[in-house]
């Protein structure tokens, strides 16, 4: 006998009804789809890619410019009001 577990079998047939019932919303709606999941091409990864680096050039340069010129700094400041 493996520790932790006992011979007599713990009915939950509570549990399993309410399992059962029927499913609401999107959950009825994806009851009988499948979907599978496929890793994106390399064309798809290095789109993303050029995408987030970009993205964080932009704003490494708009943390710059907020930085270093009072006029961008005052016109970000007043338009946060």
């Amino acid at each position: 006998m493996v520790k932790g577990f006992s011979d007599n079998e713990v009915k939950n047939d509570a549990e399993i009804e309410e399992s059962k019932k029927e499913k609401k919303g999107l959950a009825a709606f994806l009851n009988g789809k499948k979907f599978t999941y496929t890793l994106p091409g390399k064309k798809q990864i290095n789109i993303f890619g050029s995408i987030v680096i970009s993205l964080n050039f932009i704003l490494v340069l708009l943390v710059i410019l907020y930085l270093k010129n009072q006029e961008f700094h005052d016109f970000v400041f007043n338009v946060g009001r």
